[in-house]
């Protein structure tokens, strides 16, 4: 069972529009440190690659091309297509990736609310709700906007283009409002269901023979992760916890859901989620290429 794909679309585009809706000329201000922070997340997300490879192909005996791929956070229809071409272990490669998503779409936020750095209540202040009027304008923007992308393929179309459009609005001042509470909700139980819906096509027995290189593969993913964001700590003023879910190598839909639930800044959270996305898309076939095994090979 899933989403159908219209509503999918409509899922994303509200949770877009409700991203775009909390930013504000203040969070401009905090652009100067984006280059930086980006640099890093693209080496971070090279050496979580190459240390979930390692892993598994030395504890877990996998071959490098699946290794590889499996190690790769993000993307995650690009992978496994990219999995399927190169013969690898695609049913591996998915449980693997899927059980990233899952694992940090749960211990986020407690790991967040542990050291105190979540917002306190069920919901994070939203604002006032749109007038149907604004409401209408904020709507047609984010299709508008969303379909553009989609005519040059741009990644996650529905969700950024829906929350570019939301954005350039509140943040040149020409609208105020955002979603009412009950398309909020919405939203956030539609995001939950697309994540889940992704175990579908994956059986049960599958996913227990993987288990455990999805989660040795994730602890050496995160570890890794974890000294690049200690170490921007040290020589950058950005928040613990934008850094936790920038750098966190999940799902950019799952992770923006978190940066919008969490009082979290979606602005640099989407940038940098975006920014390993477009990494991941472009460099892994080449990573693939020069490093793992040919196709001949993996019928051997």
């Amino acid at each position: 069972m899933g989403l159908p794909p219209p509503l999918s679309h409509i899922v994303l585009m509200a949770l877009g529009v409700s991203l775009g809706a909390v930013v504000s000329p203040a969070m401009v201000h905090n652009l100067a440190s984006y280059p930086v922070t980006i640099g890093l997340l693209a080496v971070a997300t090279f050496c979580a690659t190459f240390g979930s490879s390692i892993y598994l192909q030395r504890v877990h005996g996998w071959d490098r091309t699946s290794a590889l791929l499996a190690g790769s956070p993000g993307a995650l229809s690009q992978i496994i297509m990219l999995a399927t071409e190169r013969k690898a272990d695609v049913p591996g490669i998915a449980v693997v990736q899927v059980m990233r998503v899952i694992i940090l779409t749960s211990a986020v936020p407690m790991l967040l609310a542990l050291i105190g750095m979540t917002g306190h209540g069920a919901l994070p202040s939203r604002g006032p709700e749109a007038t149907p009027l604004v409401l209408a304008i904020l709507i047609a923007v984010a299709v508008g906007v969303a379909l553009l992308l989609r005519l040059v393929n741009f990644p996650a179309s529905w969700m950024f283009g829906a929350m570019l459009g939301s954005s350039v609005l509140h943040g040149a001042g020409w609208v105020e409002g955002t979603l009412p509470e009950w398309a909020y909700l919405a939203a956030l139980v539609g995001i939950g269901t697309l994540i889940g819906a992704r175990f579908g096509a994956i059986k049960p027995r599958t996913i227990v023979s993987y288990i455990g290189a999805a989660f040795g593969s994730f602890a050496v993913a995160i570890g890794i992760s974890a000294m690049f964001v200690v170490a921007i700590m040290l020589i950058s003023p950005v928040r613990l916890n934008d850094l936790v879910v920038a750098f966190a190598p999940g799902a950019m839909d799952a992770m923006m859901a978190l940066a919008l639930t969490l009082h979290i800044d979606p602005v640099f959270v989407g940038a940098h989620h975006l920014s390993r996305f477009i990494y991941v898309s472009i460099v892994t076939p080449g990573i693939v290429h020069l490093f793992g095994k040919s196709p001949d090979d993996l019928d051997d």
